[in-house]
């Protein structure tokens, strides 16, 4: 089976689990993401059990499949190696693992995986700027940078060593920084809604991230097509 390792598209990117959901179907929203746009999902479901996360996972690789998008939306699980193994094992296109910096190193991924998977790795260090400048991406393909905003989604995100007391913002000023220097693509988030697109353009990232912006919506079609239309439109118009 081929996977995206070669064409993925991180400008879109939706993380996703039943808990952002609202109660909500989660496949249906991420159907409803797909169609306005949405080109990278990444599974993220904390409170499930892995037979849950292999099931929501395996489901939206059958949607993704049935909606003809398999070259087009990268499907990626948070965290959880054994869950993607398990789901290729079952004949399920994932392609591939987002980690954080405190779980499964980036190079055990890889040489589980292989060449062709997908490895993203969220760069959340209290000293962004040099880790990403110093980092080994050999087993890399792309940095998950934030948060932009507080967020109650990703409440860890932005601590530092397991930190209660501070979260760490990260400015536009130091997106920039971060763009200009990363040998790999890099997407922000954390807690980004649609006002903040045209100043997170103009520092040159690969794109965003959301979560509640979509997950959490009254209309999640909407809102999804109304991130992917307005960062399309600035694309158009600084060109």
């Amino acid at each position: 089976m081929n996977y995206n390792r070669k064409k993925f598209n991180l400008t879109h990117y939706l993380v996703i689990g039943p808990e952002n959901t609202l109660g909500r179907d989660t496949l249906s929203i991420i159907k409803e993401a797909i169609e306005a746009g949405i080109s990278f999902i990444q599974i993220r479901a904390k409170n499930s059990d892995p037979k849950e996360i292999i099931e929501l996972t395996n489901a939206t690789a059958s949607l993704i499949q049935e909606m003809k998008k398999a070259d087009d939306v990268s499907l990626v699980v948070n965290d959880r190696l054994d869950i993607v193994l398990a789901c290729r094992e079952m004949g399920y296109k994932v392609d591939g693992i987002h980690v954080g910096q405190t779980d499964i190193p980036v190079d055990l991924c890889r040489k589980y995986l292989g060449e062709d998977s997908i490895v993203g790795l969220s760069a959340s260090s209290k000293y962004l700027i040099d880790y990403v400048e110093n980092a080994d991406t050999s087993a890399i393909d792309y940095f998950g940078a934030g948060p932009l905003h507080p967020t109650d989604t990703k409440k860890d995100a932005g601590r530092y060593d397991g930190d209660d007391q501070a979260i760490t913002l990260r400015t536009f000023s130091e997106i920039e920084t971060l763009a200009q220097i990363s040998p790999i693509p890099v997407v922000i988030g954390g807690g980004v809604k649609v006002g903040d697109l045209p100043e997170l353009y103009q520092t040159g990232i690969d794109g965003y991230f959301v979560i509640s912006a979509i997950a959490s919506a009254s209309n999640p079609y909407l809102a999804a097509k109304e991130l992917v239309d307005t960062w399309t439109n600035l694309s158009r118009e600084n060109k």
